[in-house]
């Protein structure tokens, strides 16, 4: 297939927020894909493979600078000040290629599949030699394309697309390219077992939905962890779960999912990413603890105090994550402990379909707990006493609160997916006017007095899953360090759009349009019906949403989640109704 071909549609894609009309431009271009469909789905993630195997293209800005200046004459020094002013790398490339491109008799067209298999070897070029192989590469690539396809591949390279689709707009026009309606809900939960995009187009290309049917989960392939709902009291928890439930600790640490192998052991995120190597003491403790051939583990890892037993809360587990040196000192200062909650995997027999109170009953059975290893703590009980003392207990621990678990016979364990089956009640909640929510940031405003030249406050979305979009709630402008403000703005100005994002529902016009990418955890006053924000619009009242009334950041990015992982529209929608009947 063409690349013009892409690039065509990725054009057309950019020019509307429509989802019906992005998910008609999608299903065309994969129809006329071919072979090149695996490839090609990878491309419109602005990836090259899977995020578990890691792979990036190890191109830096600086190299496509030194690649665009070879090419259009232009000095590295010209380039970058147009960089600082224009922002997108890709526009830029776009703009300066159709000025100053220069002849060549050495090109060839661009195809889907030339154009994987350049950036693959940019991937795996290593060592001396790599810069000026990369800026070879990439220069050959600039003179065989459209400025067009410059652009797009430019972004690609980035891994920032900016067309407005998520993976689950990729799946939906995947199965109505290729399956029917009604296989919507097995297309889902096999990218939720097996979120390899490139496999699943694959095997609907090929028509064999019983193999997407009979995916689950499977060692060493990472799967996209079970969510809870949240609710604010005791009493509504006990009545959603009115087949019993299971109160087990919150714990404060990284989502840590683990796979057995034989003699092999990688450890994964909750967004799917392998961070193994920073964990070489779980590798070495795993080997000791469980003697299955096959396992799934998932669970939370948590630092301690190994003088007193205390536990550390979060920030202290994520400063392993990205490290590559000082890991031995790492783990003598903060040392790990696994605090596991469930079992989908034991020697070669999925368990994701057995209910929860099973799972647990084969998890006990499964190991030995010790320093490395333990059981999340739990309580069975519909006593609310009994309860409300679990949780002050929970929290004396150094826990966030308890998550609550049915008991009931549909309770299977439902990969990427959030539902009643487990109900998170956090100590925030407790106080009367705080919540704690993780929200994206859609959008920024600039700033005065103090902060002038830097952003001054951000325009906040929750996540609503029935239409993959971000819903705004609350514009932030309180619990930034003047030294964050800095970094914030820095960080932030990479994700600048010059429109609005497709997937950005917004009645408020913020200075600078933002990717929605960075999740931050805030704490709110209360939730209010607002005339100006657009989450859960028209739900409550006719022509009004719902807010955080004084919203403030309280100093935790959660770069361990997903945008599509932050507070959803049905969660503040739950909270704001629970609220208004404590407050009647």
């Amino acid at each position: 297939m063409k690349f013009s071909e892409v690039t065509k549609s990725f054009e057309e894609l950019s020019k509307t927020t429509k989802r019906l009309e992005l998910s008609s431009i999608l299903v065309d271009l994969m129809k006329k894909s071919g072979d090149d469909l695996k490839t090609l789905v990878y491309l419109m993630q602005g990836k090259l493979a899977p995020d578990y195997l890691g792979i990036e293209t190890g191109v830096s800005e600086k190299i496509i600078i030194k690649a665009l200046s070879s090419v259009s004459g232009l000095t590295e020094g010209e380039i970058g000040s147009r960089l600082v002013k224009e922002g997108d790398i890709g526009e830029l490339v776009e703009s300066i290629m159709s000025t100053k491109r220069q002849a060549s008799l050495e090109t060839q067209e661009l195809t889907v599949r030339s154009v994987h298999e350049s950036l693959m070897k940019l991937s795996e070029s290593k060592g001396q030699g790599s810069i000026a192989m990369k800026i070879n590469t990439l220069r050959s690539i600039f003179i065989s394309g459209t400025p067009a396809d410059s652009k797009y591949i430019s972004r690609i390279i980035e891994g920032k697309l900016r067309l407005g689709i998520a993976d689950s707009t990729i799946i939906d026009a995947l199965t109505l390219a290729f399956a029917a309606k009604e296989d919507h809900e097995a297309v889902d939960n096999a990218y939720n077992f097996h979120p390899d995009i490139g496999h699943i187009a694959e095997l609907l290309r090929n028509g064999d939905i019983n193999a997407i049917r009979a995916i689950g989960p499977e060692p060493l392939i990472p799967f996209k962890v079970m969510l809870a709902e949240r609710l604010q009291d005791i009493k509504s928890i006990i009545g959603k779960m009115d087949q019993g439930a299971a109160f087990e600790y919150k714990y404060d640490g990284l989502r840590t999912q683990i796979h057995k192998s034989g003699e092999k052991v990688r450890i994964f995120s909750r967004g799917t990413e392998d961070v193994t190597d920073q964990f070489p003491d779980i590798v070495k403790s795993v080997a000791e603890t469980f003697s299955c051939d096959t396992c799934i583990l998932d669970g939370e890892s948590v630092p301690y105090n190994p003088e007193t037993g205390e536990l550390y809360p979060f920030q202290f587990v994520s400063q392993r994550r990205g490290r590559k040196y000082k890991l031995g000192e790492m783990q003598s200062e903060i040392p790990i402990t696994v605090f596991l909650f469930d079992i989908l995997y034991l020697n070669g027999e999925s368990l994701a379909g057995k209910p929860y109170g099973e799972r647990r009953s084969i998890l006990e059975k499964a190991f030995v707990e010790g320093q490395s290893f333990k059981l999340a703590r739990r309580l069975v009980s519909s006593d609310e006493d009994v309860i409300r003392a679990f949780f002050n207990q929970s929290i004396e621990d150094g826990c966030e609160g308890v998550v609550a678990k049915s008991l009931a016979e549909d309770s299977i364990y439902r990969a990427g997916a959030r539902g009643w089956l487990w109900i998170k009640l956090k100590k925030d909640y407790q106080a009367e006017l705080s919540d704690t929510l993780d929200l994206v940031v859609v959008g920024a405003f600039g700033g005065q007095g103090r902060r002038k030249g830097k952003y001054g406050a951000l325009l906040m979305a929750c996540y609503n899953q029935a239409n993959d979009t971000f819903e705004t709630t609350c514009k932030l402008g309180s619990g930034f360090t003047d030294e964050f403000l800095i970094s914030m703005s820095k960080e932030l100005s990479e994700e600048r759009v010059e429109s609005k994002p497709a997937r950005v529902v917004s009645k408020m016009e913020p200075d600078i349009w933002l990717d929605p990418t960075m999740v931050m955890e805030i704490i709110g006053a209360e939730i209010t019906v607002s005339p100006i924000h657009t989450c859960a619009y028209g739900t409550v009242e006719k022509e009004s949403g719902l807010a955080i009334r004084f919203p403030r950041f309280n100093g935790r990015i959660r770069r361990d989640k997903k945008p599509e992982d932050a507070t959803t529209t049905s969660e503040i929608l739950e909270m704001f109704l629970s609220q208004r009947k404590t407050v009647s």
